[in-house]
């Protein structure tokens, strides 16, 4: 039987690697954003980098095995679908995707104590979709290089 994302991915070997790349990922994004909802996004992004340095690794960290585990039945499609690339996969569909993965960011900062994160969090919501599905394909080629 076929190793599982979570076992690919969350290797000790492999781990820190993944979320170095999540984390390039994350600042690429934010950095190619632009018009309002991009200017809400990098403010947000500022405002969370500001006030609470290392914040966003750490949430890297801490969402990376609940954010694996809802892309797991898409990688087990794509897989024996016989598609060349995951990011194309993704990407066919972007709105349910985007919506499974937040799902994750939802639960946390439904549950977070920081006002300032909940706040910032909140100001980009609304856009996050439309955000999501852009990182689609980076998204499926991060994890294709590690579990393709």
């Amino acid at each position: 039987m076929a190793a599982t994302l979570q076992e690919i991915l969350l290797a000790p070997d492999v781990k820190q690697l993944v979320i170095a790349d999540c984390f390039t990922l994350l600042d690429q994004e934010v950095a190619e954003q632009s018009g309002i909802s991009g200017a809400a996004v990098k403010l947000a992004y500022k405002t969370v980098n500001a006030f609470m340095p290392g914040h966003v690794r750490f949430m890297v960290e801490t969402l990376l095995p609940d954010m694996i585990e809802k892309l797991e039945p898409y990688w087990a499609d794509f897989r024996t679908s016989g598609g060349a690339a995951f990011g194309d996969y993704l990407t066919k569909r972007g709105d349910e995707v985007s919506q499974t993965l937040l799902s994750v960011t939802d639960s946390y900062a439904a549950a977070s104590e920081r006002p300032v994160i909940v706040k910032a969090y909140g100001s980009v919501r609304g856009n996050a979709v439309k955000h999501i599905e852009a990182a689609l394909p980076r998204l499926g080629d991060l994890v294709q290089k590690y579990a393709g």
